[in-house]
């Protein structure tokens, strides 16, 4: 059964191109891309456990890494090369910084990481040769084997025109089906396990023979390098960078999906990237039917969909960590569980014939008493 709700997810999504317009897709595409972070941090902050602040640094880093690699100026290399350079590029920013996080936890290396989020905004708008500055630069468009993931050449599909974002979509299915399968690997695996026991105890986890310093670090590059490949997509899918994007309420939104969507959980991270990433961008198409909410320009006032957007994932985080502290992703699976509770006591057993009685001889009757 499971392989069938597989299969039929999968033939479900590779169709959406041929049926939705290009405002759901761009939708679709900034959800994989955010989901694909947030699965990083999710591994980083709610199995390892460890507080991370400085996420958006670690996009930054993969976004411009990309741009800078395949564009002018710049080594102008093959953009799959670069593509996969940026990715080893986060993934290698993150290991000089995990020596700060094989030693220090809790607040302390929330604060380390959120000074990497100002000195990354810092370089980003001073190193002008590098970033471009203020103004960003515009992003190379992706090409695998002569095919580019561009509008600049025609292709249909069964009557259907193909764009550049009908045809990031199936790239970014790729790429987060390679973080979901990834990801459940690591935490189904030995690792996964010996993360768990060191966001318990550490002292436990050492005791036990887990290298407590050396698997902080990992996780922290780990994560590292899916937040590079989420930068890499979100480059893509934007077609161009700018520093104000990675900034401090970046790193919070990545916070607030893996909260809301329950923490150590892959589909939960999942969930929650989509909620997170989804909700502003349906408030600002439907500002003017919305209540209380002002359409984009005017100004009479009222909340901006941005603002009512935060305001109410801000609202769904309080009341997540009230009634279902382990997210959706908890909330989902103790539906399920009643619900299996429930048809199991409702459902007769397999064998309703009474279990038979061992034979007992009957006891002689009392003679009466002379």
């Amino acid at each position: 059964m499971r392989l069938g709700l597989t299969l039929a997810a999968v033939t479900f999504l590779c169709a959406l191109p041929f049926y939705l317009d290009a405002f759901w897709l761009r939708i679709g595409l900034f959800s994989m891309a955010a989901a694909v972070g947030a699965v990083g941090l999710g591994l980083l902050s709610g199995t390892a456990g460890q507080l991370s602040l400085g996420h958006a640094f670690f996009l930054a880093v993969g976004a411009y890494g990309y741009v800078w690699l395949a564009g002018e100026p710049g080594p102008g290399l093959p953009t799959a090369v670069a593509a996969v350079l940026a990715v080893l590029l986060a993934g290698a920013a993150g290991g000089l910084f995990s020596p700060v996080a094989g030693r220090v936890r809790g607040i302390y290396l929330g604060v380390a990481t959120l000074a990497l989020v100002f000195l990354g905004h810092h370089v980003l708008l001073t190193a002008d040769s590098v970033t471009g500055g203020f103004n960003g630069r515009s992003v190379p468009p992706l090409e695998l084997g002569g095919f580019s993931f561009s509008a600049d050449s025609e292709l249909t599909l069964l009557g259907v025109p193909f764009g550049s974002e009908e045809r990031l979509w199936y790239l970014g299915l790729a790429l987060f089906a390679v973080t979901w399968f990834t990801a459940r690997g690591l935490l189904r695996g030995r690792p996964g396990r010996a993360l768990v026991a060191l966001r318990d105890s550490e002292t436990a986890a050492a005791v036990m023979g887990v290298d407590v310093s050396r698997y902080r670090s990992a996780a922290f590059v780990v994560s590292s390098m899916y937040a590079g490949l989420a930068g890499v997509m979100l480059a893509l899918s934007f077609r161009r960078v700018v520093p104000d994007y990675f900034g401090l309420v970046l790193s919070v939104d990545y916070l607030a999906m893996i909260v809301i969507g329950g923490l150590g959980s892959v589909a939960g991270a999942t969930a929650g990237a989509v909620f997170v990433t989804a909700l502003p961008l349906l408030m600002t198409r439907y500002a003017d039917q919305l209540p209380l909410v002002a359409a984009p320009g005017t100004t009479d006032g009222t909340v901006g969909p941005t603002e009512a957007a935060r305001y109410l994932y801000g609202a769904a985080i309080v009341l997540i960590l009230l009634f279902a502290p382990d997210g959706l992703h908890g909330l989902v699976r103790r539906l399920r569980a009643r619900l299996r509770a429930r048809r199991t006591a409702a459902s007769p057993p397999a064998n309703t014939t009474p279990p038979s009685r061992p034979h007992t001889p009957a006891a002689p009757a009392k003679e009466p008493t002379p």
